[in-house]
């Protein structure tokens, strides 16, 4: 045993550590909501470690549930028969479906200035959840282009009026000092290339005909003039800006919520389109722009709003050449999304256009007026993730991207205080960072659906409670991840046809993920 791993025994303890390798044990805090949050300092944080696969004949599983576990590792063995019970998942691995690209959170300003303000070897375990191959895995990180109102202030990169040719477009402090050295950090720790991806909310004030950030307001002019073509060269700044510090980008939307700023007295920055004139600043502005940039293979994702705008504006932009030659994806938030059902919204979209993919771009809890700001142990909020998340993957998704990576017990800052919730919530006065239900929830997902993973058909023999998707991975492995939002316990059998049948129970409110090796 070295020094070290004799100080972690002392220190901690009443907390079993060792689960398997390099995983660590949740230290948990009830702050009186339905579970609990994980606490991490600068010296110790609970991780579920690199997962291994056991051998062909057994499978791994793991747990978290309103009860306390988090990400709790078992093997089971797999059984030659099948045990009886009453329900049984069973697996059609030649049903193929979409493949993963990744899931992910958010670098918003607010979360820059949160994980800053910890001490610096409090910051590098934060940003080791997310991106290290201990941590779970985070692929994808969207980026605000300049203010948004996860923000301390009303900016762009371009606030000299009338400047057409973008001659001051210069980042902002945030950018350089916060930003862009948390997403140089987080690079160097993740295993594989970030995807990142931009959404701007608004335009700079003069190029709007309501001249200000806020507000209902949309570019002056029409598609092809001098507003819309200077706003699509902004992007083009943007991206090279950001390529000077080594940082490249997967893919930029067309602007986050155009529907908006398309409402009267909105609250915070926004810049208003209708899905015709998205549709035209794509093909005549947007897309011939980045098409002669140095960065012609970024790809472009309409919508960036609610899903319950589908499939109406998908079939507005994407049925018009000019712009679908430019275009590679739909990105969706999920806010109302219980408003439409995800058959009509998800399905039909992508029914009629499959060629082009589906992207969640946006979540969080907490944004409801019902149900406001941040809830510390919330395990009600675990569930509406992963059952968004599950909805999402069954009906084509390639990838869900949550909001803020860490916020303050407040929910902030955010300039218009519109609080809400994340899966990290830091309390900079103790250096500590707690990891709330939804961090588990989309670990579920992320840690173990990795890139390239396609998504497989999987049924249930009767009615359940239970909520299921089911992927291969590209190494041949299958992962099954089950919620169970019932009160009850629920015995059920996993029957793949390549291995045998496996035995499990989904405790009542959890998460239960199963991996296991096919050869």
């Amino acid at each position: 045993m070295s020094s070290s791993s004799v100080v972690l025994v002392l220190l901690f303890v009443s907390a079993p550590l060792v689960l398997s390798a390099g995983s660590s044990k949740c230290i948990s805090r009830s702050f009186g909501h339905d579970s609990v949050v994980c606490e991490c300092n600068s010296t110790y944080c609970d991780s579920v470690g690199s997962v291994q696969l056991p051998p062909v004949g057994r499978f791994s599983s793991y747990l978290s549930s309103m009860e306390g576990s988090r990400l709790e590792a078992r093997e089971g063995q797999v059984q030659k028969n099948s045990s009886g019970t009453g329900l049984r998942l069973t697996l059609a691995s030649y049903q193929k479906y979409q493949k993963i690209r990744g899931f992910g959170g958010s670098m918003t300003d607010a979360a820059a200035i949160n994980i800053l303000s910890l001490s610096a070897a409090s910051q590098d375990q934060l940003l080791r959840q997310y991106f290290s191959p201990e941590g779970i895995g985070y692929s994808v990180v969207r980026v605000p282009m300049a203010s948004c109102d996860f923000s301390t202030r009303l900016y762009t990169y371009a606030d000299s009026p009338g400047d057409y040719s973008l001659d001051n477009f210069t980042l902002a402090a945030e950018d350089v000092h916060m930003k862009i050295p948390l997403l140089q950090r987080a690079q160097a720790l993740s295993p594989g290339r970030l995807s990142l991806l931009a959404s701007a909310w608004s335009a700079p004030a003069w190029m709007k005909t309501n001249g200000a950030l806020t507000g209902k307001g949309s570019l002056k002019g029409q598609p092809g003039g001098k507003e819309h073509k200077a706003w699509a060269q902004y992007y083009v700044r943007f991206l090279e800006e950001y390529s000077k510090h080594n940082l490249s980008f997967w893919a930029v939307t067309t602007g986050n919520e155009p529907s908006a700023g398309r409402m009267t007295n909105y609250s915070f920055q926004a810049l208003g389109f209708t899905a015709e004139e998205q549709r035209d600043w794509v093909s005549l502005d947007l897309g011939p722009a980045l098409h002669a940039s140095p960065f012609p293979k970024t790809h472009i994702l309409i919508l960036d709003d609610n899903r319950l705008l589908l499939p109406y504006w998908a079939r507005v932009v994407l049925s018009d050449i000019h712009a679908g030659r430019y275009i590679h994806g739909v990105a969706v938030h999920w806010y109302l999304d219980g408003v439409v059902p995800a058959d009509i919204s998800l399905g039909i979209t992508h029914s009629l256009y499959p060629e082009y993919y589906l992207f969640a771009t946006e979540a969080c809890a907490g944004w409801s007026p019902l149900d406001r700001g941040v809830k510390l142990g919330s395990w009600d909020r675990a569930e509406q993730y992963a059952h968004d998340i599950i909805q999402d993957l069954n009906h084509h998704v390639v990838g869900w991207t949550d909001w803020n990576l860490a916020l303050d017990q407040t929910g902030g800052p955010n300039w218009v205080k519109n609080f809400v919730d994340s899966p990290v919530i830091v309390d900079s006065k103790r250096d500590v960072f707690y990891k709330q239900p939804t961090f588990y929830s989309l670990a579920h997902f992320s840690k173990f659906l990795l890139e390239g993973s396609q998504r497989v058909g999987v049924s249930a023999s009767t009615e359940t409670d239970l909520e299921f998707t089911a992927f291969i991975r590209t190494d041949g492995s299958v992962v099954l991840i089950i919620l169970n939002r019932s009160p009850s316990e629920i015995q059920f059998e996993v029957w793949d046809p390549a291995v045998g049948f496996l035995p499990s129970t989904a405790s009542p409110h959890s998460l239960l993920t199963l991996a296991w090796n096919t050869h």
